[in-house]
């Protein structure tokens, strides 16, 4: 269907969809790759107008799509899984493209996708409600009462650049699988990424007509979507500001944010050192430490700090950083220069106020490269704030009561673990912390797809993961029957 995009210089060109009909727009904003700048593909620039039709259309189908059978969906479901996994090669090339995306992790989003969209037909079988005994209490009476859950109508989707397909999935695909429309605003960082897979969507013969339309833009056109009365859902992954932008705008809606994180883990003086360190490697510099829940905060107990910074050291000066068109890459350049400069800045920032360097620090052919910061306090923006890059820092505590009192001292609290072989610390933990995912004896980084995802605090509202997004974007009808 689409190819395999050999050429790296290749301008691939995105289109709108207004429900099943595609249009495109003489004036087109360009992106450009982050690792050579070149342009990698286009999109039509869209307007507040454009919003406003798509969710007009979406409005409409919306009544089909309530109606549509089940196994239709489903099918429709299966459908695009099969034909994205035939197209592998060509999607990874484009997030490789597009976000720089280091082409191996490119394929693997690429089959965390298919199995995003997989998982949702199977859970669609779950999507049903129960009977009520009506005259459990002395007050009631007999009869037939039940609930079930309906389609919400329209839901809005936006969605981030760090991973812009399979993020994608984990929002349409429950969406359109409950038997919703759909908006999706996709990131202007890779415009074609999405449109690819919403072709793939549009364009099944199980495909509920109009149901799935796509707009491009930024501020203008997510706050002509957030703000309108059309929408029932409005469904965002990406940074505190912006949410708290949309919980203002949306009115009374469904609102479910996925927003930042400030990830922890912390190492018992009884963990296996080793495999922390090369765990913990993967989870702060995996895409560049562009993820939600990237290990951004080690506390270490004071009795194998050293032994752990140094072993942490090693571990990341393994990793290969380069061109993500090669194999054997393991990380790319940041999304953008504002990226690099703002994570230079908190470098200096840090080493100022007293924090060594102990990996990394110094670009490599233009590449921020990972980093590793030891000595750090609690005082200093690296900890404090979401770095959203390569940047991890190592504190040193005397114990563990010290160590969970700083992990939960945060705005934040999407994921965090610890390593550790006592069992009676690992209850502690899960109890004591303050987040939406515990990991034990991994990064909080680890994240599989049909597990509930989400966070507390400023970490949002809601839960993604097939099962329990279908529940974000459906309602709940009760009948009594006398």
């Amino acid at each position: 269907m689409f190819g395999i995009f050999d050429s790296k210089t290749e301008v691939a060109e995105a289109k709108i969809f207004f429900g099943s009909t595609q249009e495109s727009r003489e004036e087109r904003s360009e992106r450009k790759s982050p690792y050579d700048g070149k342009v990698v593909s286009t999109a039509p620039v869209c307007s507040a107008e454009d919003a406003q039709k798509a969710l007009q259309i979406a409005q409409m189908a919306s009544r089909e799509a309530k109606k549509s059978p089940l196994s239709q969906r489903i099918k429709w479901l299966e459908d695009v899984a099969q034909k994205l996994e035939q197209e592998k090669e060509a999607f990874a090339m484009m997030l490789a493209k597009e976000v720089a995306k280091p082409i191996t992790f490119a394929r693997i989003e690429v089959e965390r996708c298919v199995e995003t969209i997989r998982l949702t037909a199977m859970e669609l079988v779950n999507l049903h409600g129960e009977t009520i005994p009506t005259d459990v209490m002395p007050s009631g009476k007999k009869t037939v009462a039940f609930y079930r859950r309906e389609p919400a109508g329209v839901v809005v989707a936006i969605t981030p650049f760090n991973f812009p397909l399979n993020l994608v999935a984990h929002k349409i695909a429950p969406a359109l699988g409950a038997g919703n429309a759909v908006v999706l605003k996709p990131t202007p960082e890779a415009p074609m990424s999405a449109y690819m897979l919403a072709q793939l969507f549009v364009e099944s013969p199980y495909a509920v007509p109009d149901a799935l339309s796509v707009v491009y833009g930024d501020a203008e056109v997510g706050s002509a979507l957030v703000s309108s009365d059309i929408p029932r859902v409005i469904s965002f992954t990406g940074s505190v500001p912006v949410g708290n932008i949309i919980t203002k705008q949306a009115g009374i809606k469904k609102v479910s944010l996925e927003l930042g994180g400030n990830a922890a883990t912390y190492i018992d003086k009884g963990a296996d050192l080793q495999h922390a360190a090369q765990r913990c490697a993967f989870g702060a510099f995996y895409n560049s430490g562009q993820v939600c829940i990237s290990l951004q905060r080690i506390y270490v107990n004071e009795e194998v700090y050293e032994a752990f910074a140094e072993l942490m050291a090693q571990e990341t000066q393994k990793l290969k950083v380069g061109s993500p068109y090669e194999e054997e890459t393991f990380m790319g350049p940041l999304i953008d220069e504002e990226a690099r400069h703002r994570a230079k800045s908190w470098i200096a920032s840090a080493k100022n106020e007293g924090a060594r360097v102990i990996a990394g620090g110094e670009e490599i052919e233009g590449i921020f490269p990972p980093t590793v910061m030891a000595d750090v306090t609690d005082e200093m923006k690296i900890v404090c704030e979401e770095v959203f890059a390569p940047i991890v820092s190592l504190v040193s505590v005397p114990d563990y009561e010290t160590a969970i009192g700083k992990m939960n001292d945060s705005p934040y609290g999407l994921q965090f673990s610890i390593f550790t072989n006592d069992l009676k610390l690992t209850q502690r933990f899960v109890d004591d912390v303050q987040c939406g995912g515990v990991v034990v004896n991994d990064i909080p980084t680890l994240r599989f797809d049909v597990q509930p995802y989400g966070g507390t605090k400023l970490s949002g509202v809601g839960r993604e993961g097939p099962k329990w997004a279908l529940e974000e974007f459906t309602e709940i009808k009760s009948i009594v029957i006398c």
